[in-house]
């Protein structure tokens, strides 16, 4: 078993606040993958997990025991850095063996092994080369063989396949789950692509700026988002976003801040009686709705908004489409069969099932 807790983690550089009062417990066996932009803190929680960095404060603890102060050395995880740090006078065979070699098992046991990893990475051909005879990818798959020779309770990979091309990286997705569900460790994984998140993650737990913004499954965080922050992020492209206000009168109805006569739209009632729940009918309000939950026409429909083309993106199975609503800007997912013409007047209305509200002043979710 390998539960990983950890509790008020705080991590400084200088006047940098890297980590902001963390809290995430991480169930055994499970595939849980740190999301965020550049500088938001999850390659630091990565390393505080791993013993090469001791946090400012809190606890760290690995099936209940607290190894904060423990160095590197003293916890059973392994670590696979972006950039594979091999050694490159050392053959392929030879990198992998290293650990085992440092723990003193037989030349048997070691062989048996390294041939165990081999076999599952699908490197047994270049086990007598040398690292600068390698692509990146042969590289990626050393590293990582390298670090399950040990069998390790904890498996912690930093970016593992950011710098292959994308062809390969699909496939080093797959692999890296089936690897993960295979030697049955739990596996933190640190990433700013969002694909890869999606893909690969049990949860997934979003960061900014140091701070936690929300720990989910793919769909939660992408259906669910708790914040304007994980709604923009998540989703290529991501979330449209419109200012509004609770219409008064008895029907349930938003009241968008565009200059459209008229520019209400139906909401179901179970989120006005949210709204209404959590003391939010004054209070500014932002509508969220995702591209695909978009309605799109090119002809004109009743309870339906006009809106003008004004950008078309084909992506091959589907199209991103731009339209004016008033003065913002609203993305539409389409089938790829719908092209319309720059300029042309079509109709748009919102799937009630898709609609997110949020609070404006705070970003908070609030249906």
């Amino acid at each position: 078993m390998a539960e990983i807790a950890l509790k008020n983690i705080v991590k400084r550089f200088d006047s940098l606040v890297a980590v902001n009062n963390l809290n995430l417990r991480i169930k055994d066996k499970e595939f849980v993958v740190l999301l965020g932009p550049s500088g938001c803190g999850k390659t630091t929680t990565l390393r505080c997990i791993s013993g090469l960095e001791t946090p400012d404060e809190g606890k760290i603890l690995i099936n209940e025991e607290d190894v904060t102060n423990k160095r590197a050395s003293q916890r059973d995880v392994a670590f696979v850095f972006q950039l594979y740090a091999l050694y490159p006078h050392l053959t392929v065979y030879d990198n992998i063996a290293f650990p085992l070699l440092a723990q003193g098992l037989s030349k048997k046991r070691i062989r048996q092994e390294v041939d165990r990893a081999a076999q599952v990475l699908r490197i047994k051909h270049i086990l007598n080369k040398k690292p600068r005879e390698l692509s990146g990818g042969d590289m990626q798959r050393v590293a990582l063989g390298r670090a399950i020779v040990r069998r390790p309770e904890v498996f912690l990979l930093d970016e593992p396949i950011g710098t292959l091309d994308a062809v390969f990286r699909e496939e080093m997705r797959a692999e890296l789950k089936k690897l993960h569900v295979d030697i049955g460790a739990t596996t933190v994984y640190v990433t700013h692509d969002q694909v890869e998140a999606m893909s690969m993650g049990d949860r997934v737990v979003i960061m900014n700026l140091g701070v936690l913004q929300q720990v989910g499954t793919p769909h939660e965080v992408y259906n669910k988002p708790k914040n304007l922050f994980v709604a923009n992020f998540i989703g290529s492209p991501g979330m449209n976003f419109i200012n509004c206000k609770p219409s008064r009168g008895p029907r349930s109805k938003l009241v968008l801040g565009l200059s459209v006569v008229n520019a209400t739209i139906a909401i179901p009632d179970e989120i006005q009686r949210t709204i209404i729940d959590k003391k939010k009918e004054e209070k500014d309000l932002v509508l969220g709705i995702r591209p695909e939950n978009v309605m799109f026409s090119q002809k004109t429909k009743s309870n339906s908004l006009p809106a003008r083309v004004c950008v078309v993106e084909t992506m091959g199975s589907y199209n991103i489409i731009d339209v004016k609503l008033g003065d913002e800007t609203i993305k539409v997912r389409t089938a790829p069969s719908i092209v319309p013409d720059i300029g042309e007047t079509v109709s748009i209305s919102f799937d009630p099932e898709g609609i997110n509200i949020f609070d404006e002043e705070t970003g908070d979710s609030v249906a």
